[in-house]
């Protein structure tokens, strides 16, 4: 079963491809994705790396939480998964 991590604290000019690099180390990497702003595309300092099974993702924890990517100290920690909150489903 795949798990997905958090990772916060990163670079601006962090990109898809060097997220997944440096998290490749700790097991097989499903997904690796900063997320950018809508308006202008501009990295929001933060992403989501998706490994393959459980025991890739702890081990990622372990390691790479506070080490330095790009310059920057990175969190790491497990994704919580939240309800999109879509506008639609709100109107009264």
């Amino acid at each position: 079963m795949s798990k997905k991590l958090f990772v916060g604290g990163l670079s601006w000019n962090t990109t898809d491809s060097e997220l997944q690099q440096a998290f490749e180390a700790c097991g097989a990497v499903a997904e690796a994705k900063v997320i950018t702003d809508r308006e202008t595309g501009r990295s929001r300092g933060f992403g989501f790396v998706t490994f393959d099974d459980e025991q890739s993702a702890s081990r990622a924890v372990e390691e790479l939480n506070g080490s330095t990517l790009d310059g920057r100290t990175i969190r790491v920690d497990s994704a919580n998964e939240r309800p999109r909150n879509d506008r639609r489903d709100n109107r009264w």
